[in-house]
């Protein structure tokens, strides 16, 4: 399945998986995990549009790591992968590779 996202969005797939047990050994279930902050892009929108209605292009491109709040976006999953969609806004640095 391709994923177009629309104007400024753009999906993203998390780089690590959380962390499963705390420090102590204690197995945490996943709604007390961690979610990691790190992702890649693997999709984005052709930007907003300005006031003529030119597009304007996005910073990140496809391949980019990028950081992310913790909570932000609207997850989903596309034949059994998880990604997460966020506005460009939402995306908080960009990783040198």
């Amino acid at each position: 399945m391709n994923i177009k996202p629309l104007a400024d969005r753009v999906v993203l797939k998390r780089l690590d998986k959380a962390e499963e047990k705390t420090a102590g050994g204690i197995l945490l279930p996943d709604s007390a995990q961690e979610k990691p902050q790190e992702a890649e892009v693997v999709a984005v929108g052709p930007g907003k549009k300005d006031d003529n209605g030119k597009p304007i292009s996005l910073e990140v491109k496809v391949g980019d790591i990028v950081i992310t709040s913790k909570w932000g976006g609207t997850e989903f999953k596309v034949d059994g992968d998880e990604f997460i969609i966020v506005s460009e806004d939402e995306i908080l640095a960009k990783l040198d590779k």
